[in-house]
């Protein structure tokens, strides 16, 4: 028999509206249908949903209506939209980010709901050749110029590093920075992944270190690097680091024997979870850019770079810089221990 466009291992099959009707004869609730057939309750909610109403629902139209869904091409909202169309490009040719553009046409518009539009769709029109709604040169206008986009919320299969800890174990007081002494760290790849450079960032006063580690990145150089650069840190100011999943890493456990500091890991694709660091990373790109050979910057030279961003006063710290702030909470440990 010829395979419906339904019947697949995500979308309902004809046995299954079938199996919903009856269901619904009987006077059974979604729930119970939806045990029945191994799904979730709302999606045999949003099925019975597209034909009005439970004592509208038959499976045979309903099946129909499915493969006449499953066929119909999906236009997408900026080619129906030429107004639309029009603002997203003027955002792009200002070199505003996808995201930007899409929380400013909410402020503009707010009771139009024809001139909204998620980041997301905005990317998938720019690098998905069969979208075509925008022109393909705006793409430049984004600030990474990159040439791919891999959309959110989609987990990419990944080796996990051996008896790592998540970052949902990690303490509260981690989180609100309100105690000193808990670091978020990464590296810095150079061009054609031959050079690397890792960063350090302490949460409470965003005070920066970095560890040359020229052209050899293996877990072992990272751990003894990053151990090297916290030797001379008090122990109230090194109590844990936070990285994400990158193999770099894999010699966590060591490093934690050697260090007495916890390392946690971040969940995959959630850069957020180390917002300091990423922040810093892309002030660091000032000094050290993308595509150069990272190898050229010796520790001394990396130290000067730490320095020159340790000293700008920040906001964050009532216009205090990393540096006096991370002087202070050492001279306090020294009066507490004197």
């Amino acid at each position: 028999m010829r395979r419906r466009v339904s019947d697949s291992g995500f979308r309902l099959s004809f046995e299954d509206r079938v199996a919903i009707e009856t269901g619904i004869a009987r006077g059974e609730s979604n729930r119970v249908i939806a045990a029945r057939l191994g799904r979730h309750p709302a999606t045999i909610g949003r099925e019975i949903g597209r034909c009005q109403s439970r004592g509208h629902y038959r499976a045979w139209p309903a099946q129909r209506k499915a493969d006449r869904l499953a066929r119909r091409p999906k236009e997408n909202k900026l080619a129906k939209s030429p107004r639309l169309l029009a603002e997203v490009e003027a955002g792009l040719v200002k070199r505003w980010s996808p995201e930007q553009i899409s929380a400013k046409l909410k402020v503009d518009y707010p009771d139009d709901l024809e001139m909204r539009i998620s980041h997301e769709t905005i990317y998938l029109s720019l690098f998905v050749q069969s979208r075509g709604e925008l022109r393909r040169e705006l793409a430049a206008c984004l600030r990474t110029a990159r040439k791919t986009r891999r959309p959110q919320g989609r987990v990419q299969t990944r080796g996990q590093i051996k008896d790592m800890v998540s970052i949902s174990q990690r303490p509260a007081q981690v989180e609100d920075r309100a105690v000193p002494g808990h670091w978020e760290g990464d590296l810095i790849v150079g061009a054609r992944g031959c050079s690397a450079v890792a960063t350090l960032v302490e949460r409470q006063t965003r005070f920066v270190m970095l560890a040359f580690l020229g052209r050899e990145r293996t877990a072992g150089q990272v751990a003894e690097a990053l151990k090297v650069r916290i030797a001379d840190l008090p122990a109230h100011l090194c109590r844990s680091l936070t990285w994400d999943q990158g193999k770099e890493m894999s010699a966590h456990r060591q490093f934690t024997v050697a260090t007495n500091v916890q390392v946690y890991f971040c969940d995959p694709h959630s850069p957020w979870q180390r917002g300091s660091n990423e922040n810093t990373n892309g002030l660091l790109r000032q000094y050290l850019p993308k595509g150069s050979d990272l190898a050229v910057h010796d520790q001394a030279a990396l130290d000067l770079i730490a320095a020159e961003l340790n000293g700008r006063p920040r906001r964050t710290l009532g216009w205090m810089t990393p540096a006096e702030k991370m002087a202070q909470l050492i001279d306090q440990g020294h009066q507490r221990s004197a």
